[in-house]
């Protein structure tokens, strides 16, 4: 595979049989795990190619989630920024209010059919968790969401809606109380549980096959989005940009565009309050290869070579690592890492919102606001927008901090 270049048969290559995307990804557990993950997989393998199985997660596509979800032409964004054309997917309009139910379903559907119980997961911004927690009670399964205390009380309308979809939500209170030690918690509970339990990692990372499967059930975001845009403008965008934090929504949507060398993609890194060790949560741009949570991926590391602690305004972000196939992508050149900060993100949260009654969640405002300085710049084309989820539920927490700005006349 050349340089910025994706072999056409690319998603059936990538990861290996081991679960590599090139030096990444991989299945770094111990062995009782790993007898758990290889079960996993054998089972995914097995329903991933059934038409019974497909067809079910295409009509709960449809009817439950509100699928395919739409472009929308940000038509007075757009003029006021210049003459660069600006649009977004809309998984805000998905059902749960972000993409994380794409995968959601597709995890629990397989719980089901491998016979378990239970669900267990960790959450960052309660996307995630909300997602799971709503599978769970379309599939008649336990739920257990192991989410940072800190996290807890910036998206309490989240904790709220899990907690009324019948999950148990589980404070952890060690660390830095946020995103990383939630998902060690929720880790070392599946160890105990493994045997009625499945562990529905929420974003393309952790051990083999979860970067695997994530990346195809968010498939349909890229798919979906590629024949709707060619359809609205009888061309394809010429610039495709999400947020990375883990990577779910940014890999549905790049999936769909990989093969299109005219297409460029953007992922969004959260630079949080500067590019000072702590500060933000760029691994890609800032970090170095290690191994953390199961797989092998570029990290930001303490002086330990441990997990560093990282910040980012969006909760969804603050994870010291990115998923594997984002590294490999990153190496081989076909995405361009970039980064944006707390301030241009609130920013773009409430430009989007006024000048085109869309509020956007703080993980996708920092794609929107990537996408407004790209406008900016350039002269002509056009920019497709991964709007990953919608911001109701950080309304309390940015005004509480940030205040409402005035209104400009």
């Amino acid at each position: 595979m050349t340089e910025n270049k994706i072999a056409a048969n690319y998603l059936n290559t990538h990861p290996d049989a081991n679960g590599y995307f090139g030096k990444y990804g991989g299945c770094y557990i111990d062995e009782k795990l790993k007898k758990a993950m290889e079960e996993i997989t054998e089972a995914y393998y097995t329903i991933c190619k059934s038409s019974r199985f497909i067809s079910e997660l295409r009509r709960i596509r449809k009817e439950f989630q509100g699928r395919p979800t739409p472009i929308s032409h940000l038509e007075r964004l757009s003029n006021a920024l210049g003459r660069v054309q600006l649009y977004a997917k809309r998984e805000d309009l998905n059902h749960s209010g972000a993409h994380k139910l794409n995968h959601c379903m597709g995890e629990a559907l397989l719980a089901k059919y491998m016979g378990k119980k239970k669900v267990i997961a960790e959450t960052g911004a309660g996307q995630h968790g909300v997602a799971l927690a709503t599978a769970a009670a379309y599939f008649g399964l336990e739920c257990d969401i192991y989410m940072g205390a800190v996290d807890i009380a910036k998206q309490a309308p989240n904790v709220s809606r899990m907690k009324i979809l019948g999950a148990r939500v589980i404070p952890v209170e060690h660390g830095l109380k946020t995103l990383k030690e939630a998902v060690d918690a929720a880790f070392n509970a599946y160890a105990k549980e493994y045997q009625d339990a499945i562990y529905c990692i929420g974003s393309v990372l952790g051990p083999h096959p979860f970067p695997m499967m994530v990346r195809d059930f968010q498939h349909v975001i890229g798919v979906e989005a590629r024949e709707q845009f060619f359809d609205m403008t009888g061309e394809l965008p010429d610039h495709v940009v999400a947020c990375v934090g883990g990577g779910s929504n940014a890999m549905g949507i790049f999936s769909g565009f990989l093969n299109d060398e005219t297409v460029r993609l953007y992922g969004v890194e959260p630079l949080g309050r500067g590019p000072s060790f702590g500060d933000h949560a760029a691994s890609i741009t800032y970090g170095s290869e290690g191994i953390m949570h199961g797989f092998n991926t570029i990290m930001l590391k303490d002086e330990n070579g441990e997990p560093a602690p990282v910040y980012s305004i969006a909760s969804g972000l603050d994870y010291p690592g990115s998923g594997p196939e984002h590294c490999l992508l990153r190496d081989i050149g076909r995405v361009t890492y970039d980064t944006i900060n707390d301030r241009d993100a609130i920013d773009a949260f409430f430009l989007l919102s006024r000048k085109e009654g869309i509020i956007p969640a703080l993980e996708s405002s920092h794609a929107v606001a990537y996408a407004i300085k790209m406008a900016q710049k350039l002269n002509t084309g056009s920019i497709l927008i991964c709007l990953s989820g919608r911001g109701d539920k950080d309304m309390d927490y940015i005004i509480e901090k940030y205040g409402i700005p005035d209104i400009e006349r």
